[in-house]
């Protein structure tokens, strides 16, 4: 099915400003309406369908919406307020739940809200359901099908989520190791993970130094979390930290932080961890998978290890596509979402840093050596506000420049543009040998589109 026959849907559930469609309390009603809708009809008996949240003032105002469409439904509805994406996921799965809603918008500011589901496996819901979805709220005809008075469907709180949560991540971290000794930062963007990241991370035994746990509705990401590792760095500097942890908004990204106060992103993440399942005898499918955004350098280890890397367009929906299709375990994208199959169906950051930690635990290895398993490619990646995303064709000059710009790297270097799926923006990827020039031809690509397209 194609993306451009979807309206409401795009690459991450349904996104907007809080307040503005489509990100209405009257929508997220018709969504919980729809999406209890859906499962009912699949099956007759009883239904639930469990709803978590970023910290997010509107998260209050959605969370009440979509509960009151599921249970005008019929269907019952489990709330487990603030809660990793990630979490939601494995939470549907464990309660046997017939689908999963999660209230965030990611990495994006407070203003910014969004809605996604997942299927009663865990997994998101295929495109498929997602049209169905879209397709009922538009006909008007979920108004013909309301639950009786007798059979409305009741809300309930869940107070042991975060504790199914905590044991389910700390199982994932090998029995024989802990972190006793082990100082990390760990900066949870005064998001989701506030109270289960260091939860975790001290009940393995280590000493946790923390940022970004104090929520307040309205400073979700803001100048904290994976967006700005640089305070996370600082941080590990200044307490001699042996890792830093910084997760985004809802937990499903991480980007590490060596304790010399270098970033390590998903790329290094994906080549480490690669490398250990390789050696460990655990890598399932020869290879991994990863998006167009990841550096060539992550491509030339892999060769050198002797693995393949499949790449997908960008979000971690696609990504965990090819990995099922594939018979891949491990996957990810450079931003930090990286996706362990054998253990969660979506990107967990939480998870992800364990898996680093456990590794640098049983080699005795600090994160800076084990982080030079990739040699980066010089590459700019410049985000472009735009007024409308026109179709490429559409812009034949630019377009044109782009081809000018393969040529002149004759297979050395990479040119990627795409627009957001999530934002009103392009994005220019560059990628060659020579960094100035890298910096130059991307910098002369975006000055191009901003005179084409450029918004405000």
């Amino acid at each position: 099915m194609s993306q451009g026959a979807r309206r409401l849907f795009g690459t991450d559930g349904v996104r907007g400003t809080a307040n503005e469609w489509p990100m209405t309390a009257e929508l997220a009603l018709s969504l919980g309406r729809a999406v209890a809708h859906v499962h009912r009809r699949e099956r007759g008996d009883r239904h639930r369908i469990i709803i978590g949240k970023d910290t997010r003032l509107s998260g209050y105002m959605f969370e009440d919406a979509l509960a009151a469409g599921i249970c005008s439904m019929g269907v019952d509805v489990l709330q487990v307020g603030p809660m990793p994406t990630p979490g939601m996921a494995f939470l549907t799965a464990d309660m046997r739940c017939d689908a999963g809603v999660m209230i965030s918008a990611s990495h994006n500011e407070y203003r910014d809200n969004g809605i996604k589901f997942f299927a009663g496996d865990g997994f998101k819901l295929p495109d498929d359901i997602e049209l169905r979805i879209e397709r009922m709220i538009e006909s008007g005809e979920l108004d013909q099908v309301k639950a009786t008075a007798d059979h409305l469907g009741q809300a309930r709180r869940i107070d042991d989520a975060e504790g199914r949560y905590v044991v389910f991540l700390k199982n994932t971290f090998p029995k024989e190791l802990t972190l006793d000794g082990l100082r990390v930062v760990l900066d949870c963007a005064h998001g989701a993970a506030y109270k289960v990241g260091p939860t975790v991370l001290e009940e393995l035994g280590a000493e946790v130094f923390k940022l970004g746990v104090e929520p307040n509705g309205r400073n979700i990401n803001s100048g904290v979390g994976s967006l700005y590792p640089e305070n996370t760095a600082k941080r590990v500097r200044e307490v001699r930290a042996d890792l830093g942890i910084a997760l985004d908004g809802d937990a499903d990204r991480v980007v590490l932080v060596d304790e010399k106060g270098e970033v390590v992103d998903g790329d290094a993440l994906l080549a480490l961890c690669a490398q250990d399942r390789l050696e460990c005898g655990k890598l399932r499918g020869g290879g991994i998978v990863a998006t167009v955004m990841s550096n060539l350098g992550l491509e030339h280890a892999m060769h050198n290890l002797g693995l393949e890397l499949v790449r997908t367009d960008v979000g971690d929906r696609y990504v965990v596509e090819a990995m099922r299709a594939g018979g891949y375990d491990l996957g990810g994208e450079q931003s930090g979402h990286i996706v362990f199959l054998d253990h969660n169906t979506t990107g967990d950051g939480l998870l992800t840093a364990l898996q680093a930690l456990a590794i640098m635990k049983r080699s005795g290895k600090p994160m800076s050596e084990l982080s030079r398993c990739i040699t980066r490619f010089p590459q700019t990646l410049i985000n472009v506000r735009v007024r409308e995303k026109r179709p490429l064709e559409e812009l034949p000059a630019f377009s044109a420049a782009l081809k000018k710009v393969e040529a002149e790297f004759n297979g050395k270097g990479r040119v990627l543009f795409r627009y957001s799926g999530t934002e009103p923006k392009a994005r220019i990827m560059i990628e060659g040998e020579d960094e100035a020039r890298v910096s130059e031809i991307a910098n002369d690509l975006a000055d191009q589109l901003r005179g084409l397209l450029g918004g405000h």
